[in-house]
C-alpha cells in the first residue's frame, strides 16, 4: 500500500475500481487511482464546507470541476436518441441481482459528446461500506486506514448538483444489503423526481 495513503480521509472503495478499467465501462477514469484519490483528498481538506447530503446520512457529495476527459453519462431523450434506445438485464457485481437497464451504446453517440464539466463524487461512510461489505461477505480492502468516506461511484456531468438516483437503483437499495443494496426504505416522493427525470433521459455505456 501507498504509505501516502495512510493519511487518505476519502479513499477509493473497491466498488468503484471499474471505472478505471476500459474493458468494463465507458465511463473509464483516465487517470491512476492513486493520483485521482489524491487530488479528491487535496480539494475535500481545502472545502470540507463542500460536502453535500445524499439520499441517505451515510451518502454525501462533493462536486468537483471535471480534470478528466470524462463525458457525461447519459442524453435527453428526442426523436434521434430514442431509436438508438436498448435494454439489458445488468448487475454492477456479481452477487447484486441483475436489473433491467435501458441505454444507448457509446459508439452511436461519441461523436457529440464533449467532457463534462463537473465530477460528481458520490461517498458512502466508513461505516456504512463496512455494513454492506459484511452483507455481501466482502472484505473492506481499506479498513486499515482511518478514513472518512469511500468513493463508491464517480458521475461526470454538466449540473454541480446531485441528479435524480434512477429508479430501479432506488428500487434494488430498498430490497437490502445482502442483494446489493444499502437498505434505504424507499421514499415515495423522491421516487416521482427521479421518475420524471429519467423518463426523458437515458444512460450512455
Amino acid at each position: 500500500m501507498n504509505k501516502s495513503r495512510n493519511l487518505c480521509k476519502i479513499v477509493i472503495d473497491p466498488f468503484c475500481y471499474e471505472q478505471f478499467d476500459k474493458s468494463k465501462t465507458h465511463l473509464t477514469i483516465n487517470i491512476d487511482k492513486d493520483d485521482f484519490e489524491e487530488k479528491v483528498n487535496e480539494f475535500y481538506l481545502k472545502n470540507l464546507n463542500l460536502l453535500r447530503d445524499g439520499y441517505a446520512p451515510f451518502c454525501k457529495h462533493l462536486f468537483i470541476e471535471n480534470f478528466t476527459d470524462m463525458t457525461p453519462g447519459y442524453l435527453p431523450i428526442n426523436y434521434e436518441t430514442q431509436l438508438l434506445i436498448k435494454t439489458t438485464y445488468e448487475a454492477r457485481t456479481e452477487k447484486e441481482l441483475p436489473v433491467l437497464e435501458r441505454y444507448i451504446s457509446l459508439d452511436q453517440v461519441s461523436n457529440k459528446l464533449k467532457p463534462a464539466r463537473y465530477l460528481d463524487i458520490i461517498l458512502y461512510s466508513k461505516n456504512q461500506i463496512k455494513l454492506e461489505n459484511e452483507a455481501m461477505g466482502n472484505e473492506d480492502l481499506n479498513q486499515d486506514i482511518h478514513y472518512d468516506y469511500g468513493i463508491i461511484s464517480v458521475k461526470p456531468q454538466n449540473n454541480d448538483f446531485e441528479l435524480p438516483m434512477d429508479p430501479i437503483t432506488m428500487m434494488r437499495n430498498a430490497l437490502g444489503k445482502e442483494h446489493g443494496g444499502s437498505g434505504v426504505n424507499l421514499d415515495r416522493t423522491k421516487y416521482m423526481e427521479s421518475v420524471a427525470f429519467w423518463e426523458n433521459n437515458v444512460l450512455i455505456k
